[in-house]
Order: C-alpha cells, then structure tokens, then sequence
C-alpha cells in the first residue's frame, strides 16, 4: 500500500455512513447518493497528502456538497437498460422508515439551496457562518433560506400530523 492508503481506509471506513447519509438527505435517491459519496471520496482521496491532517471530513463533507450542487445544475442524463434495478427493501415496515420516507419527500418539496442548507445546518450541525462559507452565500441568505425552509417543513409537520389525527387511530 501507498504511504497514507490504510489511514484513508480508516477515514473512510469511520465516516462512509454518515457522508452517504448526508447525500441521501441531499439528493432523496439512494442510488446517486451511494455514486455522490463515492465522487466525495474519490476526491478527497486526490488531495488526501494535504487534508489527512486537517480537517478530512469536512474536506470530504465540502466536495459532497459541491458535487450534489453541481449535479443539479448540469443534472446527469440517465439511459434505459435491459435490466430493471433493485427495488427497495420492503421488508422493514416499522414507524422509522415511515418517518424516513415523510423526511425525504418533505425535503424534495424544498427548493435545491434550501434542502442544503437545511442539511448543513442540521443534519451536520454546522454553524450559519460555515454554512454561509460552504455554500459560498452571506450569513443573511443561510438565516433566511434556513427560516423559510423550517416553516415550510412545520407546515408539512401540521398537515402531516392532521392527517394521523383525522385517521382513528
């Protein structure tokens, strides 16, 4: 192995779940986010001699997001196959993938800038002021963006919740 190889192994292996995670949040397809975290590490792989001993998650967390970005602005064209893809698991009907589901159809209703922000800022627990850096817009557009998107997702909350309310149970 290369000098460096078994320690970014180990970084991979330690932050693989968390940064495709953070995709699937990002993108709602299981699939682009599974290839987007794989981008992300690739690339972080490229620069690894200088982030290895700084910051390599959220070097790797930045390239994620400026990938899944990027993709929404040149949105990659997809060809029909012979074969039809793997469905999703469908044997796991328990209250958490309900909610899971309700999440990722509430965060594809938000507009492209809103979803990141709202995944920086929560779902990583960065500060405004990182977010704001990251996405490269002032520390007004993320408090503003941040404020319209959460009032959207509470409504989605409320008629959610009106719904299971007004169902008998």
């Amino acid at each position: 192995m290369a000098r460096g190889d078994e320690e970014f192994a180990d970084f991979v292996r330690a932050s693989s779940a968390r940064l495709t995670h953070a995709a699937y949040l990002l993108t709602g397809d299981r699939h682009q986010a599974e290839d987007a975290a794989q981008t992300a590490f690739t690339r972080t792989y490229a620069a690894w001699s200088r982030v290895r001993h700084k910051d390599a998650y959220g070097y790797a967390r930045t390239v994620l997001v400026n990938h899944v970005i990027d993709g929404w602005r040149r949105p990659i064209r997809e060809y029909a196959t012979e074969t039809v893809p793997e469905g999703p698991d469908r044997h796991d009907v328990d209250k958490a993938v309900t909610q899971r589901a309700w999440l990722t159809a509430v965060l594809k209703t938000l507009t492209d800038r809103e979803r990141a922000v709202v995944v920086l800022r929560h779902f990583f627990d960065l500060p405004e002021a990182d977010v704001a850096r990251e996405l490269g817009v002032s520390l007004g557009t993320v408090k503003s963006t941040n404020s319209r998107a959460l009032a959207k997702l509470r409504v989605e909350a409320a008629a959610e919740e009106t719904l299971i309310g007004g169902s008998g149970r």
